[in-house]
């Protein structure tokens, strides 16, 4: 048995469903005993019909704070390049007080052009999306430690990307959870380079929890997951309606892992 628990968290989609179905599913997941809820931070569906519905990401999350009781929940992954740093921490900690210290910050660089495009923001490029990364992080932490009242508690940060160089390095000194859809053969490599950059700016980088994607994978893939590391899961669920019979499947296997 792993170090830290195994623990499900659940993206729901916010496209192609209406409000009151994501409003349903929230609810039935919570009561099903998922551990984390997530959406994500775009304004256009990622597949099928790219203008079909959508719902904008913190917006959603505030009522989630309010319509759950137990669950953690945030974005995966808020987009650093459409709000302003020290705005998402503001709006952070006022999540972190409306669910009574429940919220998970998770942020990346952003990647949908079409998002950038229709809102007015500038693409740039990878590189400089997440030299902007690097540079808000600092500022967002700072920004905590100033607001007034501050967090309830020490806000989890989950970083989500794969990139050796940046993205790792921006792991090391900041996240407390690092996710991405690495494959398991892949993952021992990108966990030493990961306590390579740990190791240059002081970090012990054995307590950032790990997080990797479920679906389109089988139990036997997950439980090699657990082997090289991942205790944290994510199943990504899209409208217009949420099939959970997959989230009783591997709340199942969740249940058995964690013994």
């Amino acid at each position: 048995m792993p170090l830290r628990p195994i623990r499900l968290g659940v993206q729901v989609e916010p496209q192609h469903a209406t409000y009151s179905t994501i409003r349903d599913t929230v609810r039935e997941l919570e009561q099903l005993g998922v551990d984390i809820l997530f959406n994500w931070d775009h304004f256009f569906p990622l597949s099928g019909d790219r203008d079909g519905l959508h719902f904008e990401s913190w917006t959603e999350l505030g009522s989630w704070a309010e319509l759950t009781s137990r669950v953690e929940f945030g974005c995966l992954v808020n987009c650093n390049s459409y709000r302003n740093p020290d705005l998402q921490a503001d709006m952070a900690r006022t999540l972190d007080h409306i669910s009574g210290g429940r919220f998970i910050f998770g942020t990346g660089s952003g990647w949908f052009e079409k998002d950038y495009d229709e809102y007015g923001y500038e693409f740039g490029t990878a590189g400089q999306r997440l030299d902007a990364l690097a540079e808000a992080m600092p500022r967002i932490e700072q920004r905590w430690a100033k607001l007034n009242p501050p967090p309830t508690r020490r806000i989890p940060v989950l970083i989500g990307g794969g990139g050796e160089k940046k993205t790792l390095r921006i792991v090391a000194r900041h996240a407390d959870i690092w996710h991405s859809f690495t494959s398991v053969d892949e993952l021992p490599r990108k966990l030493g380079i990961l306590a390579e950059h740990g190791a240059a700016v002081g970090r012990d980088t054995s307590e950032i929890e790990i997080s990797n994607e479920l679906r389109g994978r089988h139990e036997a893939d997950a439980d090699a997951m657990v082997e090289a590391g991942v205790t944290l899961f994510t199943l990504g669920l899209t409208g217009p309606q949420y099939d959970l019979e997959k989230v009783k499947r591997w709340l199942a296997w969740r249940d058995r892992a964690n013994g």
